[in-house]
């Protein structure tokens, strides 16, 4: 068995967007990792992403053959990420003395029982092999325990002269065989295992008697007559060098740790668990150590209060966005490294300094270009697919208000990158995000959805593009409907949606919640219809939205 240390792999850091990820959102990720691997700076950079990708999205990493992130739900530390002791686990037949004598050595109170699959069969403690050197009186628990002829001999140190050591002692109890040849007689019954000293009519005797195995204490060596006769009787015959006290007084320590071992109720955890929900646990339990599982419930090692100490947080770049309402959960227990955004400054704290780059452009994957060329590093034809179609998703092909000429002059480098017509890629992402037969409100609803505090007021903005106003008529008054529901799911006070007309550089805003209507009618000075809004000219919720909604609140708060 060996001991070591797990420690998470600590040079792999995160570069993730944020919840309900846009193209920008999962772009920036893929192609700042990418940046960052390539500058070689000893660290593993792997994208990620905190929710599920939208149709326009998926069009875009399928057209340029680009894998998706894969999602993380959490940024909280789990126990993978913690320095737990890897602790290979043993074989249920091995004696209690093998077991003691690992425990010693590795300086541990629990050891794993596994299969030979690495499946976890039980847990045995110091307290097991306690009990079971002092509260045991029972002289056929060796029987009982299928006690292997090996292990007697490994734990008597002793010599096997007859018999085969992989058998096993099924039937009968131990006996001490001392006094006369009567009283050897009226003690032995037929399978047992005698301990003997040195004298042959005694050794005799006992295979006379029909007993099993026969240990020879005192390094006594047995008569070639004895040996015949044992091999008649399939009799096993173990020599040691021990004296028959302390033969007697070790030989329960050869029986199998799986006799002894805990089979169930036993507390484990995944490799995958979250720290916090585990320290719970342990706070409830008095064990010292606890297994630790894969995902297909093999046995790694283990984890106690004290790894708990060793904790190595996951590294975290975060793009679009430095909000923490809108990161992955479990925000807080993570270490920020960088924050590469073009929104307003947030909510986020982070313990250190951190690199932090915004930047008051259409886009993120414009920093992120910007960021390739002041690096030398040049960009492949996929990585400029992305970030020009991460321009064009936010920048709603040049027509929102918070495009810039960093943002065209970039699209047009990388669309040369690339190979492709900026027009025809913008329509075909376009189209394929408005494609609302398939997808149920909820998928429609999130596909880019956001929260906001302004004050003690939590609201949240959803927008939906499409190219035409008679796609988003089709489906305002399910999602409508379906607005009262994220109010209670998100716990936000406002929600408004904003149904974004792409070639009619034109909204309309839906109104959910106490005041939504009468904010945004003061934000605009325009009168709703009802529960909706036209806001002509409007297609930015970062420049043109969010900003009036939060001047509005704070001229009402005064």
């Amino acid at each position: 068995m060996r001991l070591e240390l797990d420690y998470q792999q600590e040079n792999n850091i995160w570069v993730i967007g944020h919840k309900n990820p846009d193209t920008d959102s999962i772009c920036a990720a893929i192609c700042y990792a990418n940046l960052k691997n390539r500058l070689q700076d000893g660290f593993h950079y792997i994208p990620k992403r905190a929710g599920s990708i939208n149709e326009e999205t998926k069009y875009v990493l399928q057209h340029f053959g680009v894998e998706p992130p894969e999602y993380a739900e959490d940024a909280g530390a789990q126990v993978k990420d913690i320095a737990f002791r890897r602790t290979a686990g043993v074989s249920g037949h091995i004696s209690l003395k093998k077991a003691w004598e690992l425990m010693k050595t590795e300086n541990v109170m629990t050891l794993a029982v596994t299969s030979a699959s690495d499946k976890l069969e039980g847990l045995i403690i110091t307290g097991d092999i306690a009990e079971s050197y002092m509260d045991v009186y029972d002289n056929h628990i060796l029987s009982r325990a299928r006690t292997q002829y090996k292990n007697i001999v490994e734990t008597l140190n002793g010599t096997l002269l007859a018999g085969n050591e992989h058998a096993y002692f099924l039937r009968g109890k131990v006996v001490v065989a001392t006094g006369s040849r009567d009283v050897i007689e009226e003690c032995i019954e037929s399978d047992d295992l005698v301990i003997v000293g040195d004298r042959d009519e005694t050794h005799i005797c006992a295979l006379e008697e029909n007993a099993s195995c026969m240990v020879v204490t005192g390094g006594t060596q047995v008569s070639a007559q004895v040996l015949e006769m044992a091999n008649r009787r399939d009799c096993v015959v173990i020599i040691t060098p021990y004296d028959t006290f302390t033969a007697a007084r070790l030989i329960n320590q050869s029986m199998p740790i799986k006799y002894f071992m805990k089979k169930e109720n036993f507390v484990t955890f995944d490799i995958d668990d979250y720290v916090d929900e585990v320290r719970e646990v342990m706070s409830k339990k008095r064990h010292r150590d606890f297994p630790v599982l894969d995902d297909q419930r093999r046995y790694l090692g283990m984890v106690s209060r004290r790894n708990l100490l060793n904790m190595h947080k996951k590294k975290l770049i975060l793009v679009d966005h430095n909000e923490k309402s809108q990161a992955i959960d479990g925000i807080e227990g993570a270490e920020i490294l960088e924050i590469i955004d073009h929104h307003r400054l947030g909510s986020l704290e982070t313990m250190s300094p951190v690199f932090f780059r915004n930047q008051p452009l259409g886009c993120t994957s414009t920093i992120v270009y910007q960021m390739y060329c002041e690096s030398g590093i040049e960009i492949e034809e996929k990585i400029a697919g992305l970030l020009l179609s991460a321009i064009l998703s936010d920048t709603l092909m040049f027509r929102s208000p918070t495009c810039t000429k960093a943002d065209h002059e970039a699209a047009r480098a990388l669309a040369a990158i690339a190979k492709v017509d900026i027009v025809d890629l913008a329509d075909r992402m376009f189209r394929a995000g408005c494609d609302f037969a398939s997808k149920t409100v909820d998928e429609i609803f999130y596909q880019d959805f956001k929260t906001f505090h302004a004050g003690d007021t939590a609201f949240g903005v959803a927008q939906i593009s499409a190219v035409s106003r008679e796609e988003l008529s089709g489906i305002k008054e399910k999602i409508h409907d379906y607005m009262n529901q994220v109010m209670s799911d998100k716990k936000v006070d406002m929600v408004f949606v904003m149904l974004t007309d792409i070639l009619n550089e034109s909204t309309e805003l839906l109104c959910c919640g106490k005041d939504a209507v009468e904010l945004a009618t003061s934000a605009y000075h325009l009168s709703a219809d009802d529960y909706s809004l036209m806001l002509p000219g409007v297609v930015s919720r970062k420049k043109q939205l969010i900003p009036s909604l939060i001047t509005a609140m704070q001229q009402e708060d005064q």
